[in-house]
Order: C-alpha cells, then structure tokens, then sequence
C-alpha cells in the first residue's frame, strides 16, 4: 500500500509540542495587503495504474505560494515531492484538479501552448546542471532568452551574476567549473529568463555540505534581491530550513512524532527515583500535545 503525498504547514518559530498545520487552512497576516498567489493547486491528483496496483503518488493536494516567497517541499522517497513538482512546472498532466501559475491554469493547455508558457514563465534548476559543454557560462546562461527569441536584459543578467559570484566567470567554460559553480550558473539561467516561479528540484543533490549551504544561501539571497518566488524540493530537512516556509509529508511527520514519543518513553524508563516521577508526568503531557498532532496528520492522511 502507497501513501500520497499530503501536506501540511509548520512554523519555524514554534515550539515542538505546538500543533502542526494543513497548508490548506493558511491564515491571512493581519494589516497586510493582500498578496498575490503566484501558484495555487486545487485538489491535485495523480494516479498511476489501476486496480490493486493504483498508485496514489498525490491525492488532493492544496498549495498555494504568495510571490516572492520560498517554500520548501520536505519528503522521503516515494512520497510524490517530485511528482508534485513536475505537476507544478506543467512537465505532466493531472490526473484530476488544477494547477495555477501567475493566474492562469496550465493544466489544460496543449503541449504547445503549454511548452510557451513553461519556457517564459517557469525556471527549472534540478540536481544535474545541463550545461552546454560548448557554451561559456554567459552563454549558458542567455541561451533561453536567445532561443525564445528575445533581447537579453544584459544588465539584470550581469546583475544576477554578480550576486550568485559568477561575474569573474562568464567567459570560463562549463569543465572549468567546480560542482557549486556549475549549479551556480544552472540558478542564474534559470533566473535570467524572469520567471514567475522558480521550481528546484534537489538542486544541492550532487553536491557535498558545505557546498549545499552556499549554494542554498546564495539562491535564497538572489530570491530577495529580485523578489524571486522559489519552489524547492527536497528530501533534506536541514537544507529546508533556509526556506520561508516548510511544506512536509504528513506520513513522515507522523511517523517522526510517533518515534520521538517512543525514544522519550524509553529514555526515563531508565531513570529511577523522584526525578524518574517528575519526568514521566511532563512526558504524558507531552504526549498528549504529540497525539492531538498525530491525529490532525492522519485525518490529513485519509482525506
């Protein structure tokens, strides 16, 4: 039996006992205007097969994304994190529900009209770089302007080189590149075209830790620069944590929930004496916080 991926929101700034959230039910920020859903998903789903082999990857899925926000999707392998990101950036169809970029629902384009707008609309920057081994790195980076046929915006692309510290670089070849400058370059076409949304996907997957997080730093820097909305998906919950928001797999925070009851249990299990007694009360209460969210993600789970 496969689970589908469903998702829920939590605050980066809450306590681990508070209540995790749906990301459907994302309340409004008090005193602010109003701001723009640059993508919204309404009960997405995509089945694969049929029968007892139907495969469930997303079922029902509600999403939405304010511009100039970075949200990090989080989940294990199978879970239908990158599944979800391919309905996003249009590179396949759904099987029910719709996805909205910039206002219009791509869903039920053509694969023509629908290849236009992904390629004027959406970046792309995955765990492998596609260089053009026989293009510079400024080559690399115009060449989806050049190919849409339109004027390159020189000094926003020289800008983004800038911030990403490519500028000593955009005459240097792919295969003088390190792994980081590489990925580095792969962020900066992305961006070049100006794009509604950016869509990464385990875009630090070849690359070693320290790496990771400058490359990570750097892209959520150059977000805020230019008021970039950026999508990335991820199985790293470190690596998330650079993100505005977190958006994981309800079965895995479920199951992580469920663990760290059991390992508290057992580590004052233990202990002896009154601190033993102390211990074990703050443990129920704990518990009963932890269940209450268990029950929210297997509600979530079942809709």
């Amino acid at each position: 039996m496969s689970h589908s991926f469903t998702s829920v929101r939590f605050r980066k700034d809450c306590g681990k006992n508070e209540m995790l959230e749906l990301v459907q039910s994302k309340e409004s920020k008090e005193g602010k205007a109003k701001v723009m859903k640059v993508l919204r998903t309404e009960n997405l789903k995509k089945y694969y097969g049929s029968g007892e082999s139907l495969v469930k990857a997303l079922d029902g899925v509600n999403l939405t994304v304010d511009r100039g926000e970075f949200v990090a999707i989080v989940g294990t392998s199978g879970s239908g994190k990158s599944t979800l990101l391919h309905m996003l950036g249009g590179l396949d169809y759904p099987t029910e529900g719709s996805v909205f970029v910039d206002g219009k629902d791509i869903s039920g384009l053509k694969e023509d009209a629908l290849c236009i707008f992904r390629r004027r609309k959406i970046g792309f920057v995955f765990q492998s770089y596609n260089l053009v081994p026989v293009l510079n790195v400024y080559e690399n980076i115009v060449l989806p302007i050049e190919l849409d046929g339109n004027e390159v915006d020189t000094e926003y692309v020289e800008q983004v080189a800038e911030v990403l510290g490519l500028k000593e670089r955009l005459h240097s070849m792919p295969n003088q590149l390190s792994g980081g400058q590489q990925q580095r370059v792969a962020i900066a076409r992305a961006l070049a075209t100006k794009p509604a949304i950016l869509l990464c996907d385990e875009p630090t997957g070849n690359l070693d830790t320290k790496t990771s997080q400058d490359v990570l730093s750097l892209l959520k820097v150059t977000g805020e620069k230019f008021s970039q909305t950026i999508v990335m998906i991820t199985h790293n919950e470190e690596i998330a944590q650079l993100a505005d928001r977190i958006v994981a797999d309800a079965q895995r925070k479920a199951t992580a929930i469920v663990q760290q009851a059991q390992q508290e249990a057992d580590r004052i299990r233990a202990m002896q004496g009154e601190g033993a007694q102390q211990k074990w009360a703050e443990l129920q209460e704990k518990t009963d916080t932890m269940l209450q969210s268990y029950e929210a993600l297997r509600l979530a789970l079942q809709k």
